[in-house]
């Protein structure tokens, strides 16, 4: 499986946000636009182990207006002296997006999130993922909902922007790059061994947690994916194909009881 994305344009991309306009109308993102995830970023780097910031820019985030939703670990540009960062598609932020809106209307209409879910997953060949049904409908964009929806997205990208962060601190990165790179984007996760995704998801809970996110947003994001009968190409640039994702949300649930007993270290 592989996204077909030309690997020069996406590292040598300039940096475009995705700002609201001053007036803009209701129903836009815009507490969960790029700038927001810029936020995210900075928090996570903030939050590391000096021994492990000195691997990564402390401008981590690479914001690229790509429609297909991939983010992955790459490395910094000659250019600009740039160390190592995350790259994070304008696709994959209205993905996450979508996601975390749809299980914020679920409150509202049960069934709503897993009808959602169906369509993502039978819309596997599509560059750009489907938004969820009826985006007009004005009682999905109360502040209530909407409250949650930032809740979740914040939870969500925090952690697989964790993840995928985790990888050049780790050594992953330095590990497997020319294979990641070798003419087209190749996910991470599916070049790590088994214990190098478990280190992985224990750091990266570590760094969302030292940002005051929980895990409830990613865990619905992972149950999300394990319902899909057959996986789009974007699920594994977040978890490795084969993993067992309701072990997986155990694992965040049993970390998240330890870190707040002080025992995720």
């Amino acid at each position: 499986m592989e996204m077909k994305i030309g690997i020069a344009a996406a590292w040598l991309a300039i940096l475009i946000p995705a700002q609201a306009a001053p007036n803009a109308p209701q129903h836009v993102y815009s507490e969960t636009s790029a700038k927001a995830v810029h936020k995210i970023g900075s928090d996570l780097f903030e939050t590391l182990d000096e021994k492990y910031q000195k691997n990564v820019d402390p401008d981590m985030i690479r914001v690229e207006t790509l429609d297909a939703p991939v983010i992955t670990p790459i490395p910094g540009t000659a250019e600009n002296k740039k160390l190592n960062q995350v790259f994070v598609s304008a696709g994959y932020i209205d993905l996450i997006n979508h996601i975390a809106h749809a299980k914020a209307i679920d409150h509202i209409q049960p069934g709503y999130f897993a009808q959602y879910i169906q369509n993502l997953a039978r819309d596997a060949g599509g560059a750009a993922p489907p938004e969820p049904p009826n985006m007009v409908d004005n009682r999905y964009w109360s502040d209530d909902v909407m409250n949650s929806q930032i809740s979740y997205f914040n939870q969500m990208l925090g952690m697989t922007m964790a993840l995928s962060l985790s990888h050049h601190y780790l050594g992953h990165f330095n590990k497997y790059a020319n294979q990641m790179l070798a003419g087209k984007l190749v996910p991470i996760n599916g070049l790590l061994a088994q214990a190098e995704w478990e280190e992985t998801v224990k750091k990266a809970t570590l760094n969302s947690l030292n940002c005051a996110l929980g895990t409830d947003g990613v865990k619905s994001l992972f149950d999300a994916i394990d319902k899909m009968p057959q996986r789009p190409a974007w699920t594994a640039f977040i978890v490795p194909q084969g993993v067992d994702l309701k072990q997986l949300n155990k694992t965040l649930a049993k970390y998240e009881d330890m870190y707040f007993h002080g025992g995720l270290k």
